[in-house]
């Protein structure tokens, strides 16, 4: 089934310019989610991380809304005083009806303005609307499921507050309501039931069922046309909140999701094609190093060095130097995320690299969060053991240096049978005594509560991953997100990921992606799939991707066993590679990350909005669709020193010679003004509406065509001011 695209999906800077902006002093948009203030998902990375572009194009008039939940608003918002009149009357109104309502300013980049709904207060009102919302919509809520009891109490307090406002307004402005999720899908439902004057939108970052399903080991892409959607759910007792999904889907003014994959999934499992993708982005400034992100590579590195030198201990039999550090992070889902690809692929990586005498030593890092009860005691002691050793050495080197120093002083060479007497020597041997290990070093960093049914762990006993000495493939399952004050691995995740060489994310199930998105504005490689939206992104926008450290795996039109293949086929390719080679291709990963940059993803967002307020506001907006034009856009081409072969069979890095000899010279600065140079405009895919603001009386303003509109936005992220990276010769 071919991947169909969506009528306004283009290339990154295809969207065409609008010939008059937003009155945005007479508009105001609200943006509605569960995840608002409030850690969940990968949600709450997308509103806190598009906040701020948002924040400088709507100013005052953007607020978020989201629920009150005591100990985030601690930690995280400012309550302060709505300095909107319009605002203060509504929360005075609600507060006097039974209702408790917050206003304060988000502790993020930006911060942006947000009404927090506490929904416990008027819990006593759960009845009453679970009955008008099957009164008005035929939706049934079960009273045991407390999360879609939640939801109905957010969406039915987020429809008052919205219909507050505009009654409580004196001149009636354009309203904007976003919706996020299925969570909030009911308050959009209530908008257009109730007939406010909110234009909406409604995004899914994933389909419920598909989840469900993917979770079910089916073959849930070739088979979307053929599932029975109310029985699939109705089987996985999630029928009421697919009803509040689609519900939503249907009601909105304009449907969006986060990648074309997830656009054909929601066309088959919600019945309707969205309108517009929006993929999610970062801010790249905060991940940004400038010159700097090789160094950090290689302070973040010897972190984690120190980590596996106390892991190891007793078995370090490898050098630490030709050792690759390899990780998979996310929520624990074992199959959706692809730890059963990765661990087998890491099965066959280890037979490859022991019959072929390589003297690559592999070490996968599994970041999953699981229940556990505490550390494991053998992993505290390899730390001890560590820390131990460190200091034995640094005693027996203060007292080395004191004696060779004093012997210089009265000018004479020092006598090293002299240097160290029988108390440093019997020092140094129970230190080594006490790195002796009768057992292989463990697996797990943390006390399992599921141990004989964990299924990494199952997998790793099949396969006989153990971390013995002949294996050149270590594993670590750290089952808890990772921390800076960890007594364990002390370090955050940006740092961890910016001392590894390579992520792996062998993703089924995958609407975006934020781990190998933050993985390129970090510089570091990734592997993807084609049925993750980050790798479907890639494909399109890159010429070829491998190149610059983005490999994609084919898990769409490949069975398990050839995807397996080609996931080893990459990790063998990589583990191959010089360091020299690993530290050019790092370079080109980082030249990517403008394409992940909010400044320009955040446009979809905005033409979302301008189509919304086409079709809510018809008499003071307008929507002309016409026939799908080229127009601009941009894709990256193949490196300038790659010559021009297929990717499938050479290495996606600069040919060097096993001397490491310096014949061959590399200039990333050369090389990226080249490809810089070398950009070339793709051609739209799809049609792209044309947007014109008509006068308040409705006439319409003079427009010019389409195709003497100039874009704002440069041809391609290289024509901004970013600076290039040298090629350092760290260790890597």
């Amino acid at each position: 089934m071919p991947l169909a695209r969506s009528l306004s999906v283009t290339s990154l800077t295809g969207l065409e310019d609008w010939e008059d902006e937003l009155d945005l002093e007479n508009s105001i948009l609200f943006e509605v989610a569960w995840e608002v203030a409030n850690k969940v998902g990968g949600i709450y990375t997308v509103i806190q991380t598009k906040a701020k572009i948002t924040l400088d194009e709507w100013g005052e008039n953007y607020f978020l809304i989201g629920p009150y939940l005591e100990q985030n608003v601690r930690t995280q918002v400012e309550l302060i005083e709505p300095p909107n009149p319009a605002i203060r009357r509504t929360i005075d109104s609600m507060n006097a009806k039974g209702c408790k309502v917050y206003f304060g300013r988000w502790l993020i980049e930006g911060g942006p303005y947000v009404i927090l709904i506490d929904i416990g207060a008027t819990a006593w009102s759960l009845d009453r609307w679970k009955t008008e919302l099957w009164e008005s919509c035929s939706i049934g809520i079960p009273w045991y499921d407390r999360e879609a009891n939640d939801a109905v109490l957010f969406g039915f307090l987020t429809a008052w507050f919205l219909g507050e406002f505009s009654a409580q307004c004196e001149e009636k402005p354009y309203i904007i309501g976003h919706f996020h999720e299925w969570l909030a899908g009911i308050g959009l439902v209530l908008c257009r039931t109730r007939k406010l004057p909110v234009a909406t939108i409604f995004t899914t970052h994933a389909t419920l069922l598909g989840r469900y399903l993917c979770a079910g080991s089916v073959d849930f892409y070739n088979n979307l046309q053929n599932f029975n959607l109310d029985k699939e759910a109705g089987d996985r007792q999630i029928y009421h909140r697919y009803c509040m999904e689609r519900s939503a889907v249907h009601c909105t003014h304009v449907f969006t999701t986060v990648s074309q994959i997830t656009a054909v999934e929601a066309e088959y499992l919600l019945k309707r094609k969205p309108d517009i993708v929006t993929p999610n982005g970062l801010n790249v400034k905060k991940f940004s190093a400038m010159h700097e992100f090789q160094n950090l590579h290689a302070q973040s590195k010897a972190r984690i060095q120190e980590f596996v030198r106390g892991h190891f201990y007793g078995h370090l039999d490898f050098n630490l130097d030709k050792t690759i550090f390899f990780f998979i992070a996310g929520r624990y889902e074992y199959s959706n995320k692809g730890a059963d690809v990765f661990l087998e692929a890491l099965a066959r990586l280890n037979y490859l690299l022991r019959v072929n005498g390589s003297q690559t030593t592999v070490v996968a890092f599994f970041i999953m969060p699981a229940r556990t009860n505490n550390f494991n005691v053998e992993t505290l002691k390899g730390q001890a053991v560590r820390k131990q050793l460190w200091d034995t050495a640094n005693a027996v080197k203060e007292k080395f240096g004191k004696k060779l120093y004093e012997s210089l002083l009265v000018g004479n060479l020092p006598d090293m049978n002299k240097m160290l007497d029988k108390e440093d020597f019997t020092m140094m041997k129970r230190a080594i005594f006490a790195t002796q290990r009768h057992s292989f070093p463990p697996i797990c960093t943390h006390n399992m509560l599921d141990d004989s049914t964990d299924p990494i762990l199952n997998t790793i006993r099949r396969i006989g991953l153990f971390n013995s000495s002949a294996d050149r493939v270590k594993v670590i399952f750290h089952p808890e997100f990772l921390s800076s004050t960890s007594p364990l691995l002390p370090v955050d995740y940006e740092e961890f990921v910016r001392g590894c060489h390579l992520g792996v994310f062998p993703s089924y199930y995958e609407p975006w992606g934020y781990t190998p998105a933050e993985c390129t504005v970090m510089g570091i490689p990734s592997i993807s799939t084609n049925l993750s939206g980050f790798g479907c992104f890639m494909e399109e926008h890159i010429a070829d991707p491998s190149a610059y450290g983005i490999y994609i795996m084919d898990r769409r039109f490949r069975g398990l066993d050839e995807s397996c293949t080609q996931l080893t086929s990459f990790l063998y390719s990589f583990c191959q590679q010089t360091r020299r080679q690993r530290i050019i291709q790092r370079n080109r990963t980082e030249r990517l990350s403008d394409l992940l940059d909010w400044k320009y993803l955040g446009r979809y967002y905005m033409y979302a909005r301008h189509m919304a307020l086409a079709k809510a506001f018809p008499d003071n907006f307008t929507y002309e669709p016409h026939e799908p034009t080229a127009a601009q856009g941009f894709r990256y081409p193949r490196p300038a020193s790659v010559p021009p072969s297929p990717s499938i069979s050479r290495h996606s890095s600069p040919h060097h010679s096993e001397t490491e000899d310096d014949d061959e010279r590399y200039d990333e600065d050369e090389e990226a003004e080249k490809d810089k140079q070398n950009i070339k405009s793709a051609a739209l895919m799809g049609a792209i509406p044309d947007w014109r603001k008509r006068s308040k009386k409705g006439s319409s303003e003079a427009s010019t065509p389409s195709n003497a509109s100039t874009p704002t936005l440069p041809s391609s992220p290289s024509d901004l001011s970013s600076p290039t990276n040298s090629l350092i010769e760290e260790k890597n």
